[in-house]
């Protein structure tokens, strides 16, 4: 059970009623985050329309890098909610969620590309309670992914140690959105 309660649609205004309802058709169920969040109405509306536009503008990784990459920092961290949602993610974008598994043998396992090695490697440095990202490991990704896809998959990296580290602070804990308990969104 999560250190706040979330907050409920009969306590909501209009905004986060719509709110509430986009989530709803989206995911199948609110997120338990974003209904916590609501008791910062400013928050709320901000970290929504941040989601919505890095969703937008990170398109230069392939996603399968980009998701990887932040589903270990998922489970680096230890946020449940963030491995249900990460993977139910995953899945809808028609990804392989049966390797996840197999994450922390990532290093040496077929089941992961020389890409997606790389972009775990360095999700594990990020997310360590002391970065240890080195100059030989950005050069690397350079070679690899461009300037700018080191950017964007540094930011999404960043961006889940955040995610992690909040839900995990707020007791917020797995949703069901991969067993189809709390959400039955079909897949595309």
């Amino acid at each position: 059970m999560p250190r706040i309660p979330a907050k409920k649609t009969s306590e909501a205004g209009l905004f986060l009623k719509l709110a509430y309802r986009i989530a709803g058709r989206r995911y199948g169920a609110v997120p338990e985050p974003m209904a916590i969040a609501a008791h910062h109405a400013g928050l709320l509306r901000a970290s929504t329309v941040h989601e919505l536009m890095v969703e937008r503008a990170s398109k230069k990784l392939p996603p399968n890098v980009r998701e990887l990459a932040v589903y270990r920092v998922a489970t680096r961290i230890g946020c449940s909610w963030c491995v249900d949602f990460g993977t139910m993610l995953q899945k809808h974008d028609g990804l392989d969620i049966e390797r996840l598994k197999k994450i922390d043998d990532y290093a040496t396992s077929p089941a992961f590309t020389r890409q997606e090695r790389l972009a775990i490697a360095y999700a594990d440095a990020m997310s360590a309670d002391r970065v240890t990202v080195t100059d030989e490991q950005v050069a690397e990704l350079e070679r690899e992914f461009g300037r700018d896809g080191v950017v964007e998959l540094t930011y999404q990296i960043a961006l889940e140690n955040s995610r992690a580290r909040m839900n995990s602070a707020l007791g917020i804990v797995d949703q069901g959105f991969t067993s189809g308990d709390a959400c039955r969104v079909p897949l595309p």
